[in-house]
């Protein structure tokens, strides 16, 4: 909440009021109603500043800034854009008018966490982004702004049969220049997974299930190409099952798959949690 003076009238209304709204309410001690309506508004917007400047107007102590404003009577309070007045209350409000009124101006809760996902993303924060977008997800599940950040964290972490699904629910106009390339990562994905090394491998495997060195070597391609589940299965299998040398082995590649995933990955905690009670 920035109170309004002479010194900062040009920086507060004129230029912040350039790059995002401006809300000023104007009030007075002697006016109970005004001072209401601006601590209300205070507390709607406390968790706001990004999308709306609240600022206040004594009128007692700035009578000339609030006679420029043409106001006629407490309580009141004006919305600006480009120093222009946009929308504006006056009289006694209530909750619900007080909402109704910055609902209009304010971005949904959806966007609010496509903006919130996109900069945890750009921090590379992936859990916290896929939690927060996945919410967004939630609220509106058919906007493809929301599904596009949902599936770049999918093919970054590694889950590209879910990447694949949510695109193909993509209309067609919505397939963007973003969509192709999301959609020629999934291809790519989808060849790395089931490459022909893998696939030889898979048979060796297949041929002498108890073969700890292919085991090894299928755990690690694995895990090159995000596969981490798959190689932390085989690796704690040998974990549980090999000899001292082998186990300790399989050990140390069973704890750098774990290093590999984001921070907060519940894949990693589970796996965790299985390998404590192994060992104790």
């Amino acid at each position: 909440m920035i109170a309004i003076t002479l010194d900062n009238f040009q920086q507060v209304v004129v230029e912040e009021s350039k790059n995002k709204l401006v809300l000023v309410s104007f009030w007075a001690e002697q006016v109970p109603e005004s001072v209401e309506l601006r601590d209300k508004l205070a507390a709607k917007l406390s968790n706001l500043s990004e999308h709306i400047t609240f600022a206040t107007i004594d009128c007692q102590s700035q009578g000339q800034i609030a006679q420029q404003f043409g106001i006629q009577g407490l309580p009141t309070a004006i919305l600006l854009k480009d120093a222009q007045p946009l929308d504006g209350i006056s009289g006694q409000q209530d909750d619900a008018s007080i909402a109704k009124f910055l609902d209009s101006h304010l971005p949904k809760p959806e966007d609010i966490l496509l903006s919130q996902a996109k900069a945890a993303l750009s921090d590379n924060q992936l859990i916290e982004a896929q939690n927060i977008i996945t919410q967004a997800y939630q609220i509106d599940n058919s906007r493809a702004d929301i599904k596009l950040v949902l599936i770049d964290i999918y093919l970054q972490t590694g889950k590209t049969s879910e990447a694949k699904a949510l695109l193909d629910t993509i209309m067609m106009v919505d397939q963007d220049s973003d969509y192709h390339a999301f959609l020629a990562k999934v291809e790519l994905a989808e060849q790395a997974e089931n490459s022909p090394e893998i696939q030889a491998l898979e048979r060796q495997l297949k041929a002498t299930p108890d073969d700890i060195n292919v085991s090894q070597q299928l755990a690690t391609q694995y895990s090159q190409v995000n596969r981490q589940e798959d190689a932390l299965i085989i690796l704690f299998r040998l974990v549980q099952a090999g000899d001292e040398h082998t186990k300790e082995r399989s050990k140390e590649l069973f704890l750098d798959v774990l290093k590999a995933l984001p921070d907060g990955d519940p894949l990693a905690a589970k796996f965790r949690r299985k390998l404590y009670t192994l060992m104790y």
